[in-house]
Formats: structure tokens, sequence, C-alpha cells
């Protein structure tokens, strides 16, 4: 007959492993739900002005960037679902914790990261200026071209940041972290495909707005460094 010590022990393993799977599902769904917070609203009055072949390009456009929003939340779910399955075999579900939760403080941002990856300088000229619309754009396209992690100037970029232009050439981020030009934008990913996201004819920010004049510089490094968040995350909305 197990003794009583040792029947204490297991209940208290078991209640442990389905609080921390409890906790790092919860970490999914916030990543999941925050995603769409540095999506911006499209500039509608550019889409009225834009000829049929031009609308029906930027609609494609869009189309392949929700589709990949969904595909993301859809392998977060899945995760989840993963999880409920492991819960049984609590050997497999701690490595399987143990693998998501570093995965999770990566994409959260609150770790040191290094990798191969890029770097991007935008820089201000006579004719045009950057702008905190431009780079919101610009780091939804990277997210969406697969970065593991992005940082402006030197300032960490996770899903709860914050870019806004307060007046002309004055912009702050991660709660008044000020930035200014030139901008240095490093990120870890795959390279290949990052530079090619980059460079699509007409629709990649690089090849779109160097047409028109803005200064752009891309160079890819290796055992790229990126800073850990040091902002506060909070949930201001989710109940």
């Amino acid at each position: 007959m197990p003794k009583k010590g040792m029947m204490v022990v297991v209940q208290k393993g078991k209640i442990t492993m389905t609080i921390t799977i409890g906790l790092v599902c919860f970490v999914l769904v916030y990543i999941m739900f925050i995603q769409f917070r540095v999506i911006e609203k499209t500039d509608i009055a550019e889409i009225e002005d834009l000829r049929e072949a031009e609308l029906t390009e930027k609609l494609a456009d869009w189309k392949t960037k929700c589709e990949e929003l969904e595909k993301q939340i859809k392998e977060k779910e899945e995760k989840i679902d993963e999880y409920k399955k492991s819960a049984e075999t609590n050997e497999e579900a701690s490595e399987l914790l143990e693998k998501e939760l570093k995965q999770s403080r990566m994409l959260l941002g609150v770790t040191k990261v290094t990798g191969d990856g890029i770097i991007i300088t935008l820089e201000d000229n006579e004719e045009h200026e950057i702008t905190a619309t431009l780079l919101i754009e610009l780091i939804n396209e990277l997210k969406l071209a697969g970065a593991d992690a992005i940082s402006i100037n030197g300032e960490r970029v996770v899903n709860v940041t914050d870019i806004v232009e307060i007046t002309s050439g004055d912009i702050i981020m991660n709660s008044g972290k000020n930035i200014n030009s030139p901008f240095e934008i490093k990120v870890i990913g795959d390279q290949t495909y990052l530079d090619s996201a980059l460079n699509v004819k007409n629709s990649g920010f690089a090849d779109k707005y160097s047409k028109i004049g803005y200064k752009i510089k891309i160079e890819k490094v290796k055992d790229l460094e990126i800073p850990k968040y040091n902002g506060k995350m909070e949930l201001k909305y989710i109940k």
C-alpha cells in the first residue's frame, strides 16, 4: 500500500504540471490574439485612387498576409491541443512544455537572442522622411516573412510594441523610447526569404519605396544579436 507521504508528492506533481500547462496555453492564446495589434488600418483614400489592376494586386497582397496570420493562429491552436493530449504522460509533457516555453519567451521578447539575419537601414533624405507608418508597414512585412526577432535602433520589437509619431521626424516606441533617422532594423530569420520578400517587384517594401526615392539598404549578417524587451507588458483589454 502506498505511503501517505508518497501520495501527497504525486498529487503535488500533478497539480504543478496542470498549472504549468495552463500558463503555457495562456501565453500561446495571448500571442495569438495580439498578433493583430500591429496590423494598421489600410489607407482608404489611397485604395480609392488605385486603378483596377493596382487594386487587384493590392487585394491579392493583403489576402496573402491574412492567410499567413490564419496559419499562425491555427499553429497556436494545434499546440494547445497537443498539450491537452500529452498531459496524460508527465515525462512527454515536460519535454514539450520546456521546448515551447523557450520558444514563447523568445516570441515575447523577454530573452536576448542571436542568429543569422539581415540589417535594414532606412534614412531620411531631402525628398523623403521615414515615418512611423512606414516603420509599422516594414515590421508587419517582416513578421509575415517569418522573422523570429526584430529590433529598431537597439529597441526590441514585440507584439505589444507601439510605434507612434508625435511630430514630424519625432518617433517613439516601447512607451517613450525616442528613435530617429537613420533607423537600423535588425532581423533574425531566413536571410534569403527575408531579402526576397522585401524585394518582391512592386509590392515588397524595399522595391516599392526605393523606386520612389527612399534610401534603403539591406545587408545579410551572421550571428546577429537582438536585445531583450525592457518595457512592461500589460494586458489592457483582455478580460
